[in-house]
């Protein structure tokens, strides 16, 4: 079974982040990223970034990850 954490590592170690939390069931997780990657990029973009860290564990192990995706800016703002 999927641990959040392991999805939290795979996504740390994929891109630049500022920021990852992931919780989840084994099955379906939610996530906050917050990376300076997400700058200038809708948000088909910014997961796609997400995807792309992930790699191939998206076909295969994740069966449904929701996200919330932040640029640092934006993180600040949200967070207060």
């Amino acid at each position: 079974m999927v641990q959040p954490d392991s999805i939290k590592y795979s996504i740390e170690t994929g891109m630049a982040c500022d920021l990852v939390q992931v919780v989840g069931d084994g099955e379906h997780f939610e996530a906050i990223i917050v990376s300076p990657a997400f700058a200038n990029k809708n948000r088909v973009q910014q997961h796609q970034l997400v995807y792309l860290a992930l790699g191939d564990r998206m076909k295969a192990e994740i069966h449904a990850l929701s996200m919330k995706t932040y640029t640092p800016e934006q993180w600040a703002e949200a967070s207060h």
